[in-house]
């Protein structure tokens, strides 16, 4: 899990342009990290090619523990 974390963390950081020690498991990605729908559409798809997994309810994804949960089942 830990090395799923830290990939997801880095494709957000990224995306976000915010410092990778800002982001943790509780991290709402768009209420703390101010996060838009383009911003969440491509940390998505960044996430769907790094994993080769298809996230079908974007909205279903709030924080960055979802996104590893979702990760983790999909694989």
């Amino acid at each position: 899990m830990e090395e799923i974390f830290e990939k997801i963390r880095e494709i957000i950081a990224e995306q976000t342009g915010k410092d990778e020690s800002e982001i943790t498991l509780e991290t709402d990605v768009k209420e703390d990290l101010d996060a838009d729908s383009l911003d969440l559409f491509q940390i998505i798809n960044d996430i769907e090619d790094e994993f080769d997994v298809s996230v079908e309810d974007p909205n279903a994804i709030v924080t960055v523990q979802d996104i590893v949960d979702f990760v983790e089942k999909n694989k």
